[in-house]
């Protein structure tokens, strides 16, 4: 298990040490995401991390499931949060596995660590209680595209705890670092200070709003919607990307890397790790390279 989160320290830090390997809602070829079997067959693999998504049932059970609406996994009809645990745990993922509880999965498999995206607002009280009563602290890192469920939530676990835990970058923060590191390889010409500073009064300028993160994780390219039905694509995730982010002490984490020649490409470009679906490939990439177990501290 890993010890109290350190934040990485460099590239030289770096190079000693395996890529993180990340098991996005367990592993499951089949498609039955986010249960005891998938989040089993990932740790039977020798995943430390598994990555999960929580919503809070209306009497307040957190569980583990992606989708706000049940019908795409199980089939039925209704939002997570307007059932009780008690209807919940009747239903059916691939007409197989149950929803398991956040509590199931901590206490069932010890020794994994979780990678939680909050997904809704009543889990932003009922996370931190489920962390608290488990003694979970070292084990999870909390994110979500909300700023505002991330840094409730975290505040909450803190409270509660008197641990910080780990965590990533909501969009607020990401977009924050995405636009100073931009600027990075101009203002580099004069001094690598000045984007060191900018970062720097940007993050005290976003104090009240952004909770401080130690990681990034992002994909490696975003589409953006233009006027008149058309589409861009641009990269996010580059070597001076990559440079700038080990430079403020953050780690960046890909996601969803199913190709294991865009694996290869991205461990070679630098990542500290990658989020896939393809637990069995991912692991094959790393041992591959020389590169497993992967770093359960990152």
């Amino acid at each position: 298990m890993p010890e109290t989160p350190r934040t990485p320290s460099g590239a030289d830090a770096r190079a000693d040490r395996n890529p993180a390997a990340l098991a996005h809602r367990g592993f499951s070829p089949d498609g039955h995401e986010n249960t005891m079997a998938a989040f089993r067959a990932a740790a039977e693999l020798g995943f430390v991390w598994l990555e999960t998504d929580v919503h809070t049932t209306s009497d307040g059970v957190v569980v583990a499931f992606h989708d706000p609406t049940l019908e795409r996994v199980t089939g039925t009809d209704g939002d997570v949060n307007e059932f009780t645990w008690e209807q919940l745990r009747e239903l059916r993922v691939g007409g197989e596995h149950g929803i398991p509880t956040l509590a199931e999965l901590l206490r069932e498999l010890p020794d994994a660590c979780l990678n939680i995206d909050v997904k809704d607002e009543a889990s932003v009280a009922a996370l931190p209680e489920v962390v608290a009563r488990e003694g979970a602290a070292e084990r999870v890192r909390v994110t979500s595209f909300s700023e505002s469920r991330r840094r409730r939530t975290l505040a909450r676990i803190a409270h509660l705890t008197g641990r910080r835990v780990r965590t990533s970058a909501g969009t607020l923060g990401t977009a924050g670092f995405l636009a100073v590191s931009t600027v990075a390889p101009l203002t580099d010409r004069l001094s690598p200070k000045i984007a060191a500073a900018l970062w720097a009064g940007h993050r005290r300028a976003w104090a009240r709003a952004v909770a401080p993160f130690d990681t990034l994780q992002l994909p490696e390219h975003h589409t953006l919607d233009l006027p008149l039905g058309r589409k861009v694509t641009v990269r996010i995730v580059s070597a001076r990307f990559l440079e700038f982010a080990h430079r403020e002490g953050l780690a960046v984490q890909v996601w969803t890397v199913n190709d294991t020649a865009d694996m290869h490409r991205l461990l070679d470009m630098g990542v500290d790790g990658l989020i896939t679906d393809r637990a069995d490939l991912l692991r094959a990439v790393l041992e591959e390279r020389g590169q497993w177990p992967p770093d359960a501290q990152l």
